[in-house]
């Protein structure tokens, strides 16, 4: 029988470790963001060498898995004089694996602009800045919206693997409390909810942002 008593008790822990949880994710994700926007411009910007570490840096961050890059970075690092706390890692790690999923959704939604629209404000007078705020941007975000949704939720749940680098998040909570207190079902039922709801709030916040960013515009897809 669920033992309600136990997440009660333990309820300032799993509250501590949520909490967490959505600070690690809420930062780690903005500089996914970013992180995916800069990649993009440096790709687009600095001529083919910078297109050739862009694939670099997309093609190691994307092929190898979370849990081996922030080992390398929390247990390796010191061997480099690269010593940070576990939350830094935690952070800056979901950060840059993120920023190659985002940098490739951003430079999908451009080029599925046709470059029809381009060349007609081209020849409206627009220049390559204008071209940008005002065609190119507004319609990239229109379209990336879903998927940048679906990436932000699996960093959400990747954001568990933390726990592996004595992050104090709520995966740790929650597999603190089922080994002090041999139960499993109780903290671990928690757990899922939890994560549960924080995606369901990530999705209903994307499906928010995309109805109100594709109202004014008439799009294609």
């Amino acid at each position: 029988m669920f033992d309600f008593s136990l997440i009660s008790d333990n309820a300032s822990v799993l509250l501590r470790g949520l909490a967490l949880t959505v600070q690690i994710c809420a930062m780690g994700i903005c500089l996914s963001l970013i992180g995916g926007g800069l990649l993009l411009a440096f790709r687009s910007c600095l001529g083919r060498g910078s297109a050739w570490l862009y694939d670099v840096y997309v093609t190691v961050f994307r092929g190898t898995p979370f849990l081996v890059q922030i080992y390398l970075v929390y247990f390796g690092g010191p061997y480099i004089g690269l010593d940070f706390s576990a939350e830094v890692v935690g952070i800056v790690g979901l950060a840059m694996y993120g920023s190659a999923y985002f940098a490739e959704i951003f430079r999908a939604g451009v080029e599925a602009i046709s470059r029809g629209q381009l060349e007609a404000a081209r020849d409206l007078g627009l220049t390559r800045q204008q071209t940008l705020r005002m065609v190119v941007i507004p319609q990239m975000f229109a379209r990336c919206i879903p998927p940048l949704v679906g990436q932000t939720v699996i960093l959400v749940k990747e954001s568990s693997v933390l726990s592996i680098i004595t992050v104090p998040e709520l995966m740790t909570a929650a597999m603190r409390i089922a080994n002090e207190s041999f139960s499993i079902l109780e903290p671990y039922l928690v757990l899922a909810l939890s994560y549960w709801a924080l995606t369901l709030l990530v999705s209903r916040a994307g499906r928010w942002m995309e109805r109100r960013y594709t109202q004014h515009l008439s799009l294609k897809v």
